[in-house]
């Protein structure tokens, strides 16, 4: 079976898996702390792995566009989301917000790369945008003090962080060395959490068997795995088409919390997955 065929499923599973362990990896740490040392590590394992298999070097020409997608892709983004989680607020709810993205980014993309849609994939976004909704209403009807402004607003800034990391991959990272290029991205979202960790949490890290899996599930599945995928599809897709697979993880986000956390999953919700499965495939419909 062709990598290009599983791609799309496999990205969305392991993707949606990283809200809960954002979960289990905030309980022993902070969350710029966790994630400054998950970039550092996987930065380090990409580039020996590049070195082993002698992936191609990369120009300097992407290197500059490689720290503005780790600063917004990786450090906005999950700084953002892990922030809000460890405020308190629901997985399910944290990927329902993030699931919003790809909105942003079709639009954007649509008028900035001019990357032209078939009215089938505006209305697949159409689709996707409302199973996100049906989930978020489902949600909103459990009354929960996490949900507060401040983590809304964090959760709103890890959707503009992803929306331009995507676009700007898009645009000046098809060529990219995809090893070597990710693990600078990854150097420069550490060293853009990095003050965080150290003068706003004092480098808060308690290491626990939690916190230890937590942090491997994170390097080795997510920001590997996960991210390389993504990165694949990237440079063969339009963006909007990449990012209507998020419109799956907030329903999926939301099974997995109900399943561990005891978040309760209602009838709406499983009908906004249904919907939202409807709109991602209208969107991969081939332009």
């Amino acid at each position: 079976m062709r990598l290009e065929r599983v791609a799309p499923g496999l990205f969305v599973v392991l993707w949606s898996t990283g809200f809960v362990v954002a979960r289990y990896g905030t309980r022993d740490a902070g969350p710029f702390t966790f994630l400054a040392v998950r970039m550092f590590i996987s930065a380090t394992v990409l580039w020996v792995i590049a070195e082993l298999v002698r992936a191609p070097r990369i120009e300097r020409r992407h290197v500059a566009s490689s720290f503005v997608v780790g600063v917004f892709m990786h450090a906005t983004y999950l700084g953002g989301t892990f922030f809000a989680i460890s405020r308190g607020l629901p997985s399910g709810v944290s990927a329902l917000i993030a699931g919003l993205h790809p909105v942003a980014t079709a639009f954007v993309g649509h008028w900035l790369l001019r990357e032209r849609l078939r009215s089938i994939q505006w209305a697949g976004i159409t689709c996707g945008l409302v199973g996100v909704i049906a989930v978020l209403v489902e949600r909103s009807n459990v009354k929960s003090a996490s949900i507060t402004a401040l983590t809304v607003t964090a959760m709103a800034v890890a959707v503009v962080g992803m929306s331009a990391g995507t676009l700007v991959q898009r645009s000046r990272g098809r060529e990219m060395p995809l090893l070597r290029g990710t693990s600078i991205q990854y150097v420069a979202a550490g060293l853009a959490l990095l003050p965080l960790a150290i003068f706003d949490e004092h480098w808060k890290m308690t290491l626990t068997w939690r916190n230890a899996l937590s942090l491997a599930w994170a390097v080795g599945v997510l920001s590997i795995a996960a991210v390389l995928l993504m990165m694949v599809l990237l440079a063969r897709h339009a963006a909007a088409k990449v990012s209507s697979l998020f419109f799956l993880t907030p329903a999926l986000s939301t099974i997995e919390g109900a399943i561990l956390f005891s978040e309760r999953l209602g009838a709406l919700a499983v009908v906004g997955l249904f919907v939202a499965l409807a709109g991602v495939w209208m969107t991969q419909k081939s332009e």
